[in-house]
């Protein structure tokens, strides 16, 4: 095996910087909306991804496509939600085979109180902290990192 190409003082130090927003991040996210609205990111990403599918019902694989997540991640986190009572699962309306995730009316009122805390946490922790070209550099550099890591099968 060949000797690593490891880190030289500034990439170790960018790195170090990256891993912390990496763990801090999500963090801060989870705390807002706990705080402000007694959820998850997780539920929170799942509300705001159905409501966007209103008025029509979401299938759970479609759900998990679009959130990039694991089917069974999906799958527990709304055997969770059920039992909160902030979704409800039926039988498909397209098959009848499969599935359909609808909000519940308590589910729409949970995204619709969430929604301006999280969105001003957004706009406030990173929005507001970049200038537009920031904004645009950032943007093309998680753009070439994702595509790095989806070219070694990583993502």
């Amino acid at each position: 095996m060949s000797e690593p190409r490891w880190l030289n003082q500034d990439e170790q130090q960018l790195w170090l910087e990256f891993r912390e927003f990496l763990w801090g991040f999500p963090r801060s996210m989870d705390r807002q909306l706990a705080r402000d609205a007694g959820m998850s990111s997780g539920e929170y990403s799942v509300l705001a991804a159905v409501s966007q599918a209103a008025p029509d019902a979401l299938r759970p694989g479609d759900l998990a496509s679009s959130l990039e997540w694991d089917r069974s991640r999906v799958s527990h986190l709304l055997r969770r939600m059920e039992a909160k009572g902030l979704i409800e699962r039926c039988a498909s309306s397209c098959d009848g085979r499969g599935q359909d995730i609808k909000m519940t009316e308590s589910g729409w009122n949970t995204i619709r109180g969430a929604a301006p805390g999280h969105v001003s946490f957004v706009r406030e922790t990173l929005f507001d902290s970049l200038s537009a070209d920031e904004r645009e550099q950032f943007r093309a550099m998680l753009t070439k990192i994702r595509s790095a890591a989806v070219e070694r099968e990583l993502w």
